[in-house]
């Protein structure tokens, strides 16, 4: 049995009901930079997505979990992109939403978990990430996960006519 489920949160798959949250989060000027989003979203773009949210990861070459609390809280969302069966890797991408949420642990168990489904089920190698310079907590989190520092891409990101520099950090399953 495929278990998501970890001590204070468990991964579930996007429901028509997360609508209002993947609304607020995609819409939420303040994680725009994390995202590489630059403009809103409509409810009907997100309903249209959440319709098709339930295509196997091996169509959609990705796959968006929501984080939830055993309160049935969502708190977040967890993402695999860029999906690569050939040379079995992808990307993660992490959102706690509300400040007062980080740094409880939610974001830690979230990609742990995640970790161990994509090399225990997906049979990935690799796994890797994009930080923007100057995230402490994002660097943090990957680096307690194994993650290491590959790279630096400069100027990478023009965040207000300001360009930041990007690190990349890979996991590789030994």
């Amino acid at each position: 049995m495929i278990t998501l489920k970890g001590d204070i949160i468990y991964l579930r798959a996007l429901e028509p009901e997360d609508l209002d949250f993947v609304y607020e989060v995609e819409n939420d000027e303040s994680i725009w930079e994390m995202s590489c989003t630059q403009t809103p979203y409509s409810r009907f773009l997100i309903k249209q997505y959440l319709e098709h949210a339930h295509k196997d990861i091996y169509e959609a070459k990705q796959l968006r979990l929501v984080i939830s609390t055993y309160e049935d809280v969502a708190v977040g969302m967890i993402d695999l992109f860029d999906f690569d069966v050939k040379n079995k890797r992808a990307g993660v991408g992490i959102l706690v939403k509300t400040p007062s949420d980080r740094l409880k642990g939610y974001g830690k168990e979230a990609l742990g978990l995640l970790i161990d489904y994509c090399f225990t089920h997906l049979d990935l190698h690799q796994l890797y990430c994009s930080i923007t310079e100057g995230n402490m907590a994002s660097i943090k989190l990957f680096s307690n996960h194994g993650f290491k520092e590959i790279g630096l891409k400069k100027d990478w990101t023009c965040v207000r006519g300001t360009y930041k520099n990007e690190y990349l950090f890979q996991l590789i399953n030994n």
